[in-house]
């Protein structure tokens, strides 16, 4: 079973290595992590996705709240999260297919970032789901190079939970 969980933590050196390591040490492959600061100075948030048995995750996230430097640990259900992935797509566009990709980009609701004679790069935002048939429509054109985010996530509920 996939979980995303939800660290809220000091921005502090060696916090990333602790928290990776913990899952390590378990067996679990990290399938994605992301962090970056909060609305809090000094505070980050790792939003980590990582596939695994629940009531071993459930020991991990106890092991993880214990962490130095950990404020909160939350297993986040996608049916109580907004979650969102970022991708930036380098695509070689020949002149007579523009049209065609520009109709794509419209589709997708992507954006062109910068183009330069026939390479376009491309910012995509959207669930998972929407990062995927991006790839999955541009995977006819040339993809040049590519870089997802991974997931991050936020909570629906209220304040302080």
């Amino acid at each position: 079973m996939k979980h995303t969980i939800s660290i809220l933590c000091d921005d502090k050196p060696g916090v990333m290595t602790r928290i990776s390591g913990l899952f390590s040490r378990r067996g679990f492959n990290i399938e994605s992590l992301t962090v970056g600061h909060t609305e809090t100075p000094g505070k980050s948030r790792f939003t980590i996705v990582v596939r695994g048995d629940d009531t071993v995750l459930e020991q991990v996230r106890k092991q993880l709240q214990k962490l130095v430097h950990v404020i909160k640990v939350l297993d986040i259900k996608s049916t109580e999260a907004v979650e969102r992935e970022h991708a930036l797509l380098k695509i070689e566009v020949s002149p007579n297919k523009r049209s065609e990709v520009l109709q794509i980009i419209t589709a997708l609701q992507a954006r062109i970032i910068d183009s330069s004679s026939n390479i376009w790069i491309l910012e995509i935002t959207g669930d998972t789901k929407s990062v995927n048939n991006a790839f999955n429509l541009l995977g006819d054109y040339k993809i040049v190079e590519s870089i997802r985010t991974g997931k991050i996530a936020l909570k629906r509920d209220s304040i302080g939970k």
